[in-house]
């Protein structure tokens, strides 16, 4: 007899929907999955006959044969399980073929029955056929954030066989456990003096700008830039669902009561892979820490610590907001729009900015400043020399603007761009530079002297024009650009350390 079950299956963050055909005929006892399953789908087989057999149920002494359709996309996980499971009670007419209409399956089987979820359930659940969803009861919060279907939670393949031959009802879905209030995020009052830093700060989230900050230790980098998420936006529904969907595929565990609604802030260690960082892999196609940064903050602390290679896989990201992964088996696209947040040390010993401190040698120097292309340098709109603060600050000093405050004027900037169709001021052509923001006379000269001494580039020409157009909506500025914004804007795109121009 031949079954057909819905369930689905993720190809990089997005779900694709799966029908499971199961034929039991006769002949040799035999077990074949076909429709391209990758090695954990294709051990369902083990897992499956496991399960039925501690559960009770039938296990046909038959030829079986498991048919995964579309039959040309790559089928990943063991998400399918349960799905196949049910697809051979029925077509051993132990579950009636009517009583799976439009209910789909989703879930891996233990060996003794129970139901675990898998990675992606909210990309998963999405794609599922039905009007019905029967997904393990760890993953239904997730599955209810986003599906517009009804959410079945079960814990044990029993419960699922019961329900379905209408020996039981469908089990109650367990009492939402109130989930912790998330912890509070670091506030900018913390910080004590560094004005060019909090101002980097401002402009960095009001615009979208990549900021690089270079200093010597402890001199609160960052501390700085773990603030930076906080002065950014609430996530508008799009884009939560966005953040969502990619954490999900990750496997990174969610609150079952809400979207990810808050920017998230992504702090790889400098010993990361280009794997980790892009993302990718063999078997599985998994978002890296540039997807998992989309729309917040994508922190690189010691930044001079990280492998050349490992930066300059960046590029791409920074310039599409999107990361196009190719293997022999699979291809999939990520997305990756993020702020990037650079801190390094001025040289090795990290004391290259005191007159007289440094005990790197010249050559120990130019490796370390190296690290970081000249390409991917270009890409910071702001670069700022933050010092060790005051002691008078330090132990005296009155605590600066809270992130609240700061966060005020950035959305009241954001709300400005947006009146420009854009998300954000970074998101800017050069041909829409032209038209909305103009350089006065003051302006245009000072430009003119910098492309002239080679300080700035043809990209950092607009780079400093969208800082500029920055600048002004934070001071409610119109018009064309003036000579102390474009001033400004230079002076928060400076060469601390000599790492080049541009």
């Amino acid at each position: 007899m031949l079954a057909t079950i819905s369930s689905a299956t993720v190809l990089g963050v997005e779900g694709r929907p799966v029908t499971v055909e199961v034929h039991v005929a006769s002949g040799l006892p035999g077990f074949t999955i076909v429709g391209l399953p990758d090695t954990a789908c294709r051990e369902a087989r083990d897992r499956v006959r496991a399960a039925l057999m501690c559960t009770g149920l039938p296990w046909p002494s038959r030829r079986i044969t498991v048919n995964l359709a579309p039959s040309g996309l790559r089928k990943v996980g063991s998400g399918l399980d349960l799905a196949i499971a049910v697809a051979l009670l029925v077509a051993q007419e132990e579950v009636e073929p009517a009583a799976v209409d439009g209910v789909g399956f989703l879930g891996e089987l233990g060996l003794d029955g129970s139901l675990r979820p898998v990675p992606g359930m909210v990309s998963l659940s999405e794609a599922l056929d039905g009007d019905v969803a029967v997904v393990p009861v760890a993953a239904a919060g997730e599955a209810r954030l986003v599906a517009t279907h009804e959410v079945r939670p079960v814990a044990h393949l029993r419960e699922v066989a019961s329900a379905l031959k209408g020996e039981e009802p469908w089990p109650d879905p367990p009492p939402a456990a109130g989930a912790p209030p998330p912890p509070p995020e670091p506030d900018l009052a913390d910080v004590r003096g560094q004005p060019v830093a909090r101002l980097a700060l401002e402009v960095a989230a009001a615009g979208h700008h990549h900021l690089l900050m270079v200093g010597p230790p402890g001199s609160g980098k960052t501390m700085l830039a773990r603030r930076l998420p906080g002065l950014l936006p609430r996530l508008c529904q799009a884009h939560a669902l966005e953040a969502t969907r990619i954490h999900s595929a990750a496997g990174i565990p969610l609150r079952a009561d809400s979207l990810i609604w808050r920017p998230p802030l992504r702090a790889p260690h400098h010993g990361a892979s280009p794997v980790s960082i892009i993302g990718g892999g063999t078997a599985v196609m998994r978002p890296g820490e540039v997807s998992l940064a989309h729309r917040g903050v994508l922190f690189l602390d010691e930044m001079g610590e990280f492998a050349p290679q490992v930066l300059d896989t960046l590029r791409q990201p920074l310039e599409e907001g999107e990361v196009r992964v190719a293997r022999a088996k699979a291809s999939a696209t990520f997305p990756a729009r993020f702020l990037l947040a650079g801190a390094m040390n001025p040289c090795p010993c990290g004391e290259g900015s005191s007159p007289g401190a440094c005990s790197c040698s010249d050559a120990a120097r130019a490796r370390y400043r190296r690290r970081l292309s000249g390409p991917l340098l270009d890409r910071f709109d702001l670069r700022v020399e933050v010092l060790r603060p005051d002691v008078d600050d330090l132990l005296r000093g009155a605590p600066g603007e809270s992130s609240a405050t700061v966060a005020e004027r950035v959305l009241a900037a954001r709300e400005r761009a947006n009146g420009r169709g854009v998300w954000a001021n970074a998101g800017l052509t050069a041909a829409s530079l032209d038209e909305l923001a103009p350089f006065s006379d003051g302006a245009a000269i000072i430009v003119e002297q910098a492309l002239r001494s080679g300080r700035l580039s043809a990209r950092g020409l607009q780079r400093i024009r969208r800082v500029a157009l920055t600048l002004a909506d934070l001071w409610g500025r119109s018009g064309p650009l003036g000579s102390d914004q474009v001033s400004l804007a230079l002076s928060l795109r400076a060469d601390p350390v000599g790492f080049g121009r541009g």
